[in-house]
Formats: C-alpha cells, structure tokens, sequence
C-alpha cells in the first residue's frame, strides 16, 4: 500500500509543486541525483570512473507536455551527448521515450529519437531506452526495433522482470542481438500484467538473466567496447545479492568472460557492493541521474525500498 502510495505521488503534479519546495527534499533526493547541472554529472562520472566504474548519464524528465517541451529535451540530451564527447569520460545515455514526446504524438517522439542516435552515431556512443509503465511498453519496443532496422545499432532497451509479457520480449530482442538492461520494474501495475509476488518477480529475473547470459556466449555476441561507452548485450540490473550470486553462478556455469556482461546499479545505492564486484573483476555500471526534473525519480526511489523512505523521513524529524 505505502508503494502505491508513493508511486501515485510521483506522477501527482500538486505533490511536485510541494515537495520540491522544500529544501530538505533536495538534500534527501541529491543522494540518488548528481546534481542539477551537467557539470554536477560530469563531476560524479569522473569520480566513478577513476573507480573504474563506467556509467551511464540520464538527463532526468519524462511526459512532457508540448511539441517545445520534447524538442527542448532533444536538444538537452544532445548537448549532454556533447559533454560527455568533450569530457573523454566513458559514459552513454539513458534516455524516456515519454521525455521526447512520446505520449504526445508517436511521429514526433520517432524523429526526436533519430535525431538523438544520428549524434550519439556521430560520437562513438550508446543510447538506452528507460522502459516506463506498460501503456508505453509496445510501442517503446517497436520504436527500438525501427531504429535498428534503420541501421542504428547502438541503441538498447530496458526490460522490466514483473511483467507476465517480458520473457517473450527478451527472446525476441535477443535474437537481434539487442542489448537489454534487466530490472525488476519500478512501476504500479494490475495483477493481470505483472507478477504480484515478489518471489516470483525474483525467480523471472533469474530466468531472464539467464537467456541474456545464454545470448552473450553465442557466437560473434557483441562485446563491450574498448572504452566502456558500448555495453555488452546483457546488464544485469539490481542492488539484490541473489539475483547477482545467480548470475555469477551462471555465467560461470557456460565460460562466460566476466567482461561479457556488466552489472548496472543506481547511484547512491550499496557502492558497497559496487566496489566488492569491481574488485572481483567484474564490470560495473552506474545509472546516474542528474537535472532540474527529479522528483518523479526520486519518489520511485522511495517506493522501491523502505530503507529510502526512513532516510527521508528520519532527516526531515532532525530538522
């Protein structure tokens, strides 16, 4: 019930507008968020990178509301893409198809998209699809499988392991080879799309995990590039040590090399854990979130974990 709360208050705008005044929410939210400003992220991204942690950037927003709004985010994460050239950091882009005018006119969303992967073609970099909620699901997919018809290669998706329809997607993506970052999904959805059980939210992310592994050894599978900046087919998503200890497992189980694969995790959360998987040789990826638009992120990140929440709440009471 408090998930469906919080995950209500996300997408409710009189929320927004309260909580974003406050300035210890910004505090609370900046442990998950870089900063505002591009120079905040290319700041963390250094630091993780001399880590030897590779990231990718998300220039935070979705659901715009005006043809200007998407074209004005286009444009945004263009730049961002510049930066990121520009910096020699190793970095690539996450990106909401609902950010680019998605939910406003599919035509529109398509042509800002090409826009963003002739320039991250022209960079030598790699854009990836955000899943949302499912209203957004297929036509996300097909708007991903376009753009590599057309020849865009470096582009991926995220799929999300509570939703009944995911292993069908997977096998199909990964039969083009499409790289896929696997989370556990971080939206309220009806018991006739997803998993209402955690156990087997778990147990479908093992199985999707698997046939991603699988994919990577096949044959001529695409590896990381030399920089990072190009991921390998399968990222592993998740702060959960089982869901990781299983994919070890299993990667091991086939021979995969560990630079087959990479783990992805947010930033803010279990560095712990980050920096134990980079010392036993792993790649690891960072979501790093940075941009004047954070409140949606940020009370999903409250939903996912209670743990989150208390941090909130307990910094609020010191005040």
């Amino acid at each position: 019930m408090l998930r469906s709360l919080l995950i209500y208050l996300s997408k409710a705008h009189w929320a927004q507008r309260l909580v974003t005044r406050w300035g210890l929410a910004w505090r609370a939210a900046s442990r998950f968020i870089a900063g505002t400003k591009i120079e905040d992220a290319i700041r963390v991204i250094r630091e993780l990178n001399a880590r030897g942690i590779n990231v990718t950037l998300d220039h935070l927003g979705e659901h715009t509301s005006s043809t200007e709004e998407a074209s004005d985010a286009t444009l945004a994460i263009i730049r961002t893409l510049g930066a990121l050239k520009k910096s020699g950091l190793c970095a690539n882009v996450s990106i909401k198809l609902s950010q680019i005018g998605l939910g406003l006119d599919e035509q529109i969303c398509r042509q800002n998209l090409e826009r963003i992967l002739a320039k991250a073609r022209e960079y030598h970099n790699f854009v990836r699809i955000d899943m949302e909620d499912t209203p957004y699901t297929d036509q996300t997919l097909s708007l991903c499988r376009e753009m590599r018809r057309k020849g865009y290669r470096h582009i991926g998706v995220a799929l999300q392991s509570y939703l009944y329809r995911t292993e069908a997607d997977a096998r199909a993506l990964l039969a083009d080879k499409t790289p896929i970052r696997l989370v556990k999904g971080a939206y309220q959805e009806p018991a006739s799309k997803a998993f209402p059980k955690k156990a087997d939210v778990d147990a479908n992310f093992d199985l999707l995990s698997k046939l991603m592994l699988d994919a990577a050894s096949a044959p001529r599978a695409p590896r990381a590039s030399p920089d990072g900046c190009i991921p390998p087919i399968p990222a592993i998503g998740t702060h959960d040590p089982k869901r990781i200890e299983f994919a070890i497992q299993y990667a091991g189980k086939i021979g995969l090399p560990k630079n087959a694969f990479e783990f992805q995790m947010l930033y803010g959360i279990r560095r712990d854990l980050q920096e134990q998987l980079r010392k036993d040789g792993f790649s690891v990826r960072v979501y790093v979130p940075f941009g004047m638009h954070w409140y949606p992120y940020f009370m999903r990140r409250l939903a996912e974990r209670p743990a989150n929440l208390w941090f909130f709440i307990s910094n609020f009471l010191r005040k």
